[in-house]
Formats: C-alpha cells, sequence, structure tokens
C-alpha cells in the first residue's frame, strides 16, 4: 500500500517517461523535433529564469543575419541579448585588448605633458618679478602668496576631478550639460564666499593692516571663483579637442598658480592704490 505522496510522485514519474519516449518517437519518425531536456533548479526561480534567457538569446544570436546574408560578429550578437543577461555579472566581457597601454607609450605621454607645464609655471616667476617693487613694499601680500594660490589649485583640482568622474560614469552627457553648468556656476560663487570669509578671519587673526587685509580676502575670491569654472570646463574642452581628459587635473594646478599670482598682484595693487589706504599708510 503507497502514501498518497508516494503515489502522486510515481504518476509524475511515469507521466513524463510517457512524454520523453512519445517525443523520442516523432524524432525517429521525423514528424517531430526532439528537444533534450533541461535540467533547471525549480527550487531557485532566479537561477531558472537566467537559464531560460541563455537559451532564448542564443537561439536568436545564432540565426541573426547581415543585410549581405553573412553572420555577424561576436561583438554584433551582444545588442540581440536580452538586458538582464547583459547586465548579469556572468555575462561574458571582451578581452580583445591589452588591458593597460604599453610602458613606453605611458612615459612618452606622461613625461612631455609634464615637461611642458613645467615650462609653462615659469611664467609664475616672471609675473612675480615684475612687480617685485610692490610686493617689496608690501610683504605681507607676499606671505600670504602661496595660501591664495593653493587655494585656487584645490579648489580647480576639486571641480576637475569631479568632471572626469563624472564623465567616465557617464552622467555628465549632452542631456544633463546645462544643469552641470548652473550648478557648477552657483557652486563657484558659494565656494568663493566661504574661502573667502575663511581668509579674511585668518588675516585679521594675524593683524594684518586693513589695507592688505581687503586686498587678500577679495582676491581669495576672485581665485578660488576663476578656479571652479575653469576646473569645471577645461576637462570638457579638452575632450572636445580630443585630449584625455586626465590631464585637466594636473594642468589646473599649473594654471591656477600662474593666475593666482596675476589676480593677487592686480587685486592688491588696486585696493592698495584707493586714497583711504594711502592716507592710513602715510599717517602711519
Amino acid at each position: 500500500i503507497k502514501s498518497p505522496e508516494q503515489a502522486g510522485f510515481d504518476n509524475e514519474r511515469n507521466n513524463n517517461h510517457y512524454s520523453k519516449s512519445k517525443d523520442m518517437k516523432k524524432a525517429s519518425d521525423g514528424s517531430g523535433d526532439y528537444q533534450p531536456p533541461r535540467l533547471v533548479n525549480h527550487s531557485d526561480e532566479e537561477e531558472g529564469h537566467f537559464v531560460d534567457l541563455l537559451h532564448t538569446s542564443l537561439d536568436n544570436s545564432v540565426n541573426v543575419e547581415d543585410d549581405d546574408g553573412l553572420m555577424n560578429d561576436d561583438s554584433s550578437h551582444n545588442k540581440h541579448l536580452p538586458k538582464a543577461l547583459t547586465n548579469s555579472p556572468c555575462s561574458i566581457a571582451s578581452t580583445s585588448g591589452p588591458a593597460f597601454p604599453p610602458f613606453n607609450e605611458q612615459v612618452k605621454e606622461r613625461a612631455g605633458w609634464l615637461i611642458g607645464l613645467l615650462f609653462l609655471q615659469s611664467c609664475s616667476s616672471f609675473i612675480i618679478q615684475y612687480n617685485q617693487t610692490f610686493l617689496q613694499n608690501h610683504m605681507v601680500i607676499v606671505q600670504f602668496l602661496t595660501m591664495l594660490v593653493g587655494a585656487g589649485g584645490n579648489a580647480g583640482n576639486q571641480a576637475s576631478v569631479r568632471v572626469i568622474r563624472s564623465l567616465a560614469v557617464g552622467t555628465l552627457n549632452r542631456h544633463t550639460m546645462d544643469q552641470f553648468l548652473r550648478q557648477e556656476a552657483k557652486m563657484a560663487l558659494c565656494l568663493s564666499a566661504l574661502i573667502g570669509t575663511t581668509g579674511f578671519i585668518r588675516a585679521a587673526l594675524f593683524r594684518t593692516p586693513p589695507g592688505e587685509t581687503i586686498a587678500i580676502t577679495t582676491s581669495v575670491f576672485a581665485i578660488v571663483a576663476v578656479s571652479v569654472a575653469i576646473g569645471s570646463t577645461l576637462p570638457l574642452g579638452m575632450k572636445k579637442v580630443g585630449i584625455d581628459p586626465a590631464n585637466s587635473s594636473t594642468s589646473i594646478q599649473v594654471i591656477m598658480d600662474i593666475l593666482g599670482v596675476l589676480i593677487t598682484v592686480c587685486v592688491s595693487s588696486i585696493v592698495l592704490s584707493l586714497p583711504v589706504f594711502q592716507t592710513d599708510e602715510s599717517g602711519g
């Protein structure tokens, strides 16, 4: 005497055996196509769904032909795969080329770029030499010069890295370009105000004269604003002309070294040439 569970299991096994025998008979007679059963773990629905997608996609990709009647290559088959299959971690990655460029090519590219930036950075020394008399009369500006130039380089590099990352992951494209530029414009003003306030506090704590304090605060505000603007657009410009945007992170440092010194000298000259500060200096 069999239990109801055992009887149900035997009936299911007999039905499967009958169906299999019937299919094999059709295949031998030529009246039907026999397809061997696929083993699927029904306890895991996701795995079974993935196996079904795999069989379906392979059947579809084998029959894909070009307009000329020729079979496509393996790369063209990928566009016919289901989205769930292409996004799966089990999808086959292309290994047609090396992972990294040859070492000699990397040295040539990187060294050439750095050497060019080295010569370009010499322009800041020319600016200092040209304004040597003014800086000698206002040595406080020289003491804050490294802080001003460093703030510009840091802000520009930060903006540049964010653009490079957005380009790499695909979040920055022609559809999101306007939104990104508007956001960076507001970010430039916000960061300039915050860092300018911080520079004012630092200058006041060191008992800097009022004229130099205003000159330093105004300079750092202008430097940070210009730095964020250039750092946000330089990678996009490099990509437009066919240059690797990754080089913008080093280029922005040198560019802001030159512009930082130039902005500091120009702003300080204008501020300290005002009559109110000249009267204070003559009175002191």
